[in-house]
């Protein structure tokens, strides 16, 4: 699977509606055969930060994703919302999508 983290810091001014803002972009993604997750988080401390969680099958479908409409759309207008170049982690790791955690198990209620 292909895990990609990507940071982005959004110009202040911009963040309440970046989440408008990426959803058709997110719909898409969501959409392709190849993609396991696409999921957004706002930093606590940081508000006008975003996190963006991407699983891919493949390194073919992280390709497509790339190489998609949607994908060149997002990147054409996001230059001129984000305030920063975005941060990126990207590797290739065994596995096929979420596990879950060992160590924390809910209480019975």
């Amino acid at each position: 699977m292909i895990f990609i983290a990507v940071r982005f810091t959004v110009r202040p001014e911009r963040a309440e509606e970046w989440l408008s803002l990426v959803e058709e972009f997110t719909l898409a993604t969501r959409n392709e055969p190849g993609n396991v997750f696409f999921e957004w988080s706002r930093s606590a401390e940081t508000p006008n930060q975003f996190v963006l969680l991407e699983g891919f099958a493949s390194p073919a479908a992280g390709e497509e994703h790339v190489n998609s409409e949607h994908f060149r759309t997002a990147m054409a207008w996001m230059p001129e919302v984000i305030a920063t170049r975005p941060d990126i982690i990207n590797v290739e790791i065994p596995g096929d999508g979420w596990s879950e955690m060992a160590e924390l198990t809910p209480v019975e209620a």
